[in-house]
């Protein structure tokens, strides 16, 4: 982390969590945030469900909601992004304060209820990507929809022709009752009525799902089931959760998802039951608690073709991105891994 970012970084934590977070929102966008060098090697590069990856290092959805630091987020150095969650109409989400710090254990909770502004807003920002990016949306539901089901299909056909891929999600604990739409029959009807969205677009993209870490195996092996007669096209786990084990914040007892690192095991060990029920049937992406090479390497190595960061960035920068892939490098060189896709699943069963 340079001098540079550090200060930064220390000016931001003066501020409380979510007016920081829209402060480095706009310093992207003005370009005054200090973005690290992209890490460029044929070893990083990966193909993910049709999708040609510089590094398998991408941006969660979350960190930009309503799509308005795409230019910025374009020079950071990612794989990929995603950006949302985005529902049909524009919704203020839950009452501030809803984001919390947990320094003591690297982690962060959140009740945002997914605020954004709209498909309307969003599209139009998404009509003006920058070009040589892979970016998805993260599709959402409004909190006070009659069909929530359907709002997932009506987000896609209204943003997906400026899309590279898409993410149902269906996982967030932040909206009343939307994780029933985990439920197999419940889960079959949405992914038909999301897939039907798909096949109407005039440029088909891969559609991605996106599942709670909070499941039993019985309900992650039905959800694989799901997933594979849909022909969804990856998977990524996890989500947040809504356990507070081992803990030691003063916020910790405060309501919402919960990400960071105390997420890591719990994400990777659903990461590696879905690698061995899936059989490579369906790529997975690694989310939940990386906050080191070594921690991308790991959910690698369970079964992720790819990972996604968030919670980390809070407390590392923007530069973690590319001390990520830096590292990957030294790791796949010391294992005798000429590529990504050759570490991929390699030390799952040790999750199992």
């Amino acid at each position: 982390m340079s001098m540079l970012e550090t200060a930064g970084m220390a000016i931001l934590r003066q501020f409380d969590p979510e007016t920081a977070h829209g402060l480095a929102l706009k310093a992207l966008r003005l370009g005054l945030a200090p973005l690290p060098a992209p890490v460029r090697s044929a070893k990083l590069q990966v193909r993910l469900a049709g999708l040609d990856l510089p590094n398998p290092v991408g941006l969660a959805a979350g960190f930009d909601k309503n799509a308005t630091a795409l230019a910025g987020l374009a020079r950071v150095g990612f794989g990929f992004v995603e950006v949302g969650a985005a529902t049909p109409r524009p919704q203020e989400g839950n009452p501030r304060p809803r984001l919390y710090r947990l320094p003591e254990d690297r982690a962060v909770i959140n009740r945002f209820g997914f605020n954004n502004d709209g498909t309307g807003a969003i599209a139009a920002r998404l009509d003006n990507r920058p070009q040589g990016m892979v970016l998805g949306l993260n599709l959402g539901a409004n909190k006070d929809s009659p069909d929530r089901a359907a709002d997932f299909a009506t987000v896609l056909r209204r943003c997906g022709a400026s899309l590279d891929f898409a993410t149902v999600n269906v996982s967030s604990p932040n909206t009343e009752s939307l994780r029933d739409l985990q439920g197999a029959e419940a889960l079959a009807a949405l992914l038909a009525g999301v897939m039907q969205a798909r096949a109407g677009l005039a440029r088909p993209i891969p559609v991605f799902l996106k599942i709670a870490p909070d499941l039993s195996d019985s309900e992650i092996a039905e959800i694989a089931e799901v997933a594979k007669a849909a022909q969804i096209d990856a998977i990524i786990a996890t989500n947040t959760t809504i356990t507070r084990q081992g803990l030691k914040s003063a916020h910790s007892g405060q309501k919402g998802g919960l990400s960071g690192a105390p997420l890591f095991e719990m994400s990777t060990r659903v990461l590696a039951k879905l690698s061995h029920l899936t059989a490579g049937e369906i790529p997975l992406i690694g989310v939940g608690g990386i906050g080191s090479a070594e921690d991308a390497y790991a959910k690698i190595r369970a079964g992720a073709c790819a990972v996604q960061l968030y919670s980390a960035l809070v407390y590392e920068g923007l530069s973690l991105v590319s001390r990520i892939n830096q590292g990957l490098l030294a790791l796949l060189a010391r294992d005798g891994f000429g590529s990504v896709s050759e570490a991929v699943g390699t030390d799952r069963d040790r999750w199992l």
